[in-house]
């Protein structure tokens, strides 16, 4: 077992991720945990702008429509927690393609 780092989270948001092939994927804009025992554990993150959406869904009811964000290419996509790599938090990067990705 590898010893556990810490990356603070918020570093992480809006950080510009590619995929193996070197392919713009998203921006990180949610990342989803589970609280076990004493610890949370991330499960996926979220890229894209519907992922944006999902961080910004608080606000988002106070303001108006923000159609441009669905109009903004890609709805975006779950990654694995480990399909992640942050060896670099500042260049993120997957570790597989972005085709077997779930879309959002």
């Amino acid at each position: 077992m590898t010893a556990a780092r810490e990356i603070y989270l918020e570093r992480l948001l809006s950080t510009r991720v590619v995929d193996t092939n070197g392919q713009s994927v998203g921006r990180i804009e949610e990342v989803r945990a589970e609280k076990q025992g004493d610890a949370v554990y991330v499960q996926e993150y979220l890229l894209g702008p519907y992922a944006l959406l999902a961080r910004l869904s608080v606000w988002l009811t106070r303001l108006p429509p923000m159609r441009w964000v669905y109009d903004h290419g890609s709805g975006g996509y779950r990654v694995p927690w480990d399909q992640l790599d942050l060896t670099d938090p500042e260049r993120p990067r997957l570790r597989c393609t972005k085709q077997i990705l779930q879309k959002l």
